[in-house]
């Protein structure tokens, strides 16, 4: 579609260059506009530090809070588009519920119509290329400091200082042109103008893929005298339903919840729209009285313009809001939620890419998903069911009666519930470090692709496992049992650990136990020789046992330092007060090997 839109665009801009050159000021307005908007959004990017993603996560309690957000947003970002995408990354990372994101888009339609009030009521009233230069000016010593807050400041000031630039040339453009071309000659009355009129609006917020400019346009052209005030009327209600675009692009590379986000967002602007043109006749009418009642000049058609723009949304939402439970379960049943497969990622997908928070916050979702995967794998690999495995309150007695082997291809369960999905892992890592990202978002980012392959690395030593474990574990032979029993045991207790880990809340949570779990592998590690040979001196272990168990005690002890090393990153909180006092307790390498004590050396 690309590969048609761009030469078709740059060609309808040429031909209007070469009919008119005034015509180019108008499309630099717009352009420098725009230009300005993506500078505002960068700036916040920089500038939010995650705080607007912060506010987003807990402001959608229930629907009142998700639409007070959506206005409120809207109105300070001045880009409903940008709150549409920042909703659907949080709603397909799981951060947010499907009725939270409809109340915050919503409440963007609301809030969008404050720019036009602003546009109406101030950019055309006064010479707003004034302030723009100074805005540029200072922004430009903000944009090249070290500092990302005041790198943000810069940009969120050049791109609003774009935006008046932008403002400001739009309206001389149409002064300008209006005395060469007198654009009212293809004004429209009645319900064909409604229609064809709504229909340019549309098209015009598709191509600029922002409502606020195209808003921007019709009233810089309306206070110009370049467009009727019926005309503009259709105009915004088309604009209206053109900026489902954002949503619509925004949600391919989404999942089932970003989709069915765009299909309310168009639902809902798609009927404002409808109610609008049908009622046009009554919100004229309302609009003329509010007026007269705010004291706004009965030919001051830009102000009237933004009366109109906040009535029909607001009226939207009037009639949306008692049919929200009922448009949630029609979302619901129009797309509906795959089946969950194991072996694809569920959180990772091009929709979260777009902010640092759902970065990190996907991330982890999936590298938890990668573990339930792999736990699952290296407990039926060790003959272990895990729901019994994590209801007993004794691992070692539920190890000794679990001698029924599991119908279980390993290799092929491996290649589809865990490389496939840490091949997913890596592949988005790598997306990121393609992307301009904080450096402790980046850290926190790499070390969990680092948790995930220690999980791997986990699962392949369980791999190595399984074929001895079938051969000793399944009917009793002696010590040789009892030694896998062992293994099994510190595994499937490690795992149990892991997960109660998991499920303690993070400020309870705590280091010192991986420690001393560390320190204790690496003590038996050292001295499963020692007993082999205790075992084998008294003709309770034969060389092919005690060889095949030294060979895969170390890929038991390989599999539980990596479990460990994999909590620990991923669950211990590093930057709180309590975890500075956990480093400073706890074990290096040299104090690992010196706290078993003498006794358990020569265990055998």
């Amino acid at each position: 579609m690309t590969r048609y839109y761009l030469p078709l665009v740059i060609g309808a801009l040429l031909l209007t260059f070469w009919v008119s050159s005034d015509a180019q000021e108008i499309a630099a307005g717009v352009a420098i506009f725009l230009f300005g908007m993506l500078m505002l959004e960068d700036g916040f990017k920089l500038f939010g530090g995650g705080a607007l993603e912060r506010i987003l996560e807990r402001a959608t309690g229930s629907t009142a809070r998700a639409l007070s957000f959506g206005i409120l947003s809207t109105t300070l970002l001045q880009s409903s588009s940008l709150v549409s995408v920042i909703t659907i990354s949080f709603l397909s990372a799981g951060l947010i519920s499907l009725i939270g994101g409809v109340g915050i888009i919503f409440g963007a339609n609301i809030g969008t119509t404050t720019g036009a009030w602003l546009v109406a009521g101030f950019g055309l009233k006064i010479n707003i290329a004034a302030y723009a230069m100074p805005m540029i000016a200072l922004s430009i010593v903000l944009v090249f400091q070290k500092s990302r807050p005041l790198r943000g400041i810069g940009y969120a000031l050049a791109g609003l200082g774009f935006l008046f630039l932008g403002i400001h040339h739009m309206k001389e453009g149409f002064d300008t042109f209006k005395d060469q071309i007198d654009l009212t000659r293809f004004a429209l009355t009645g319900l064909l103008g409604l229609c064809v009129y709504s229909l340019v609006g549309t098209i015009a917020t598709v191509v600029m893929q922002s409502s606020h400019a195209t808003m921007v346009l019709i009233l810089t052209a309306l206070s110009a005298g370049q467009i009727s005030y019926e005309n503009a009327l259709a105009l915004a209600i088309g604009a209206n339903i053109g900026t489902t675009i954002t949503a619509i692009l925004g949600s391919l590379g989404a999942n089932f919840q970003g989709k069915r986000l765009a299909l309310a967002h168009l639902m809902f602007n798609a009927l404002t729209a409808m109610v609008a043109l049908f009622l046009i006749s009554p919100l004229r009418e309302t609009v003329d009285w509010i007026s007269d009642l705010v004291g706004i000049a009965p030919d001051d058609f830009a102000m009237k313009l933004a009366v109109f723009h906040t009535i029909f949304n607001v009226l939207g939402v009037a009639l949306m809001l008692p049919m929200l439970n009922r448009l949630i379960v029609f979302l619901e049943n129009r797309i509906i939620e795959p089946l969950p497969d194991v072996s694809r990622p569920r959180y990772l997908n091009e929709a979260v890419d777009e902010f640092p928070q759902t970065i990190e916050i996907a991330l982890r979702k999936e590298v938890l998903h990668l573990y339930e995967n792999a736990v699952e794998l290296i407990l039926h690999g060790l003959n272990l069911h895990r729901d019994e495995v994590f209801a007993t309150d004794n691992v070692a007695a539920l190890v000794r009666r679990s001698r029924t082997p599991f119908e279980l291809d390993l290799d092929e369960s491996y290649e589809r519930r865990v490389k496939t999905l840490y091949a997913g892992i890596v592949e988005f890592t790598t997306r990121v470090g393609d992307k301009r990202v904080d450096p402790d978002i980046a850290a926190r980012v790499y070390a969990l692709r680092d948790v995930a392959s220690d999980i791997v690395r986990a699962v392949k030593s369980i791999k190595h496992l399984r074929k001895n474990v079938l051969r000793y574990t399944v009917r009793r032979q002696g010590a040789a049992t009892e030694l896998y029993d062992e293994l099994r045991t510190e595994i499937a207790r490690i795992a149990i650990e892991i997960r109660q880990l998991g499920l303690t809340e993070p400020e309870n949570r705590s280091a010192l136990w991986l420690d001393q779990e560390r320190a204790q592998i690496e003590g038996d590690a050292r001295t499963a020789s020692q007993r082999v040979d205790r075992l084998i001196r008294k003709g309770a272990l034969t060389a092919t046992a005690a060889t095949s168990f030294m060979n895969d005690s170390g890929y038991a002890y390989g599999a539980m330092r990596e479990l460990i090393e994999a909590a620990r990153s991923y669950y211990i909180e590093r930057e709180s007060a309590m975890a500075e006092v956990e480093r400073l307790l706890s074990l290096d390498e040299e104090e690992l090997r010196e706290a078993v004590p003498e006794e358990e050396r020569g265990r055998g």
